[in-house]
């Protein structure tokens, strides 16, 4: 099965990616496009959940409570920080759209540990990560540096034309903290403008995966396992939502043994 997944269409729920059709155990990832006065609605269940405002203004419920009206941004390429909604497990959510609204729900095991909580825009701040090509800026909204979370890993990042990112590449497919942890991981992709492409290639260093795919705008790429380089060329810039987890909420990964010398040179 191809790790590449297209949207189920221009309105709606255009993405529905549960641990059950990734073949895998933790992450989770819906993405709603909807018409002002469209809903979307949801209960975690079991699961704690993030929705991320992508795009848009929408009035949100959820835990028992009315957080008013969230998002400001109307395309993700203003750079500006996200709203977001932090949801633990055994919450309902609603969100009816104020505007032509993109939402994400990023999802994955909860325990209960954690309330119900708004994530950014207050604190989530744009910065850079890399040098020359393959400089990218970051909007860090759960990273383990907070511990609002039992399980997700959700952060957003902006890659400009001709560059690179999530480069050397790298994995984090084994449960061998501190060394590395194991985290599966999905990219939601964005172009500007929106006929461009991009390039991602997830393969494992002994070839038993290797899947080099173009990316469209609105486009997912699971990454199960293995390396997961992307980059985007001249003339258009990337976006990504990366939604990581696993049984360990850190984020440790190894460089592939071939090209760990770039790290090295730029970070020496």
């Amino acid at each position: 099965m191809s790790l590449l997944r297209k949207p189920n269409g221009a309105r709606g729920l255009v993405h529905q990616i549960t641990p059950e059709s990734a073949g895998w155990g933790y992450v989770g990832f819906d993405l709603w496009r909807l018409a002002p006065g469209e809903e979307a609605r949801g209960v975690t269940g079991d699961r704690e959940v993030i929705l991320v405002v992508v795009e848009g203004k929408a009035r949100i419920e959820g835990a028992g409570q009315d957080w008013g009206v969230m998002g400001e941004r109307m395309s993700v390429f203003e750079k500006t920080p996200p709203h977001c909604l932090y949801l633990p497990n055994g919450s309902e959510w609603r969100a009816v759209a104020e505007s032509d609204l993109v939402l994400a729900v990023c999802s994955a095991p909860g325990s209960g540990g954690h309330s119900a909580r708004r994530i950014g825009p207050e604190g989530i701040t744009l910065t850079q990560r890399g040098i020359g090509a393959n400089t990218r800026f970051i909007n860090n909204i759960a990273m383990e540096n907070e511990d609002y979370c039992d399980s997700l890993l959700v952060t957003e990042v902006f890659t400009p034309h001709g560059n690179w990112s999530s480069y050397p590449p790298h994995r984090h497919d084994e449960d061998d903290f501190p060394n590395m942890t194991y985290l599966e991981e999905t990219y939601y992709h964005r172009l500007n403008p929106a006929q461009g492409y991009g390039i991602q290639r997830v393969f494992t260093e002994d070839g038993t995966l290797d899947e080099t795919m173009a990316v469209s705008d609105g486009d997912v790429v699971l990454v199960p396992k293995g390396h997961h380089p992307c980059g985007v060329p001249y003339g258009y810039e990337m976006y990504y939502l990366n939604v990581m987890a696993g049984p360990l909420r850190k984020w440790r990964y190894n460089n592939h043994p071939d090209h760990d010398w770039i790290w090295q040179r730029d970070n020496g």
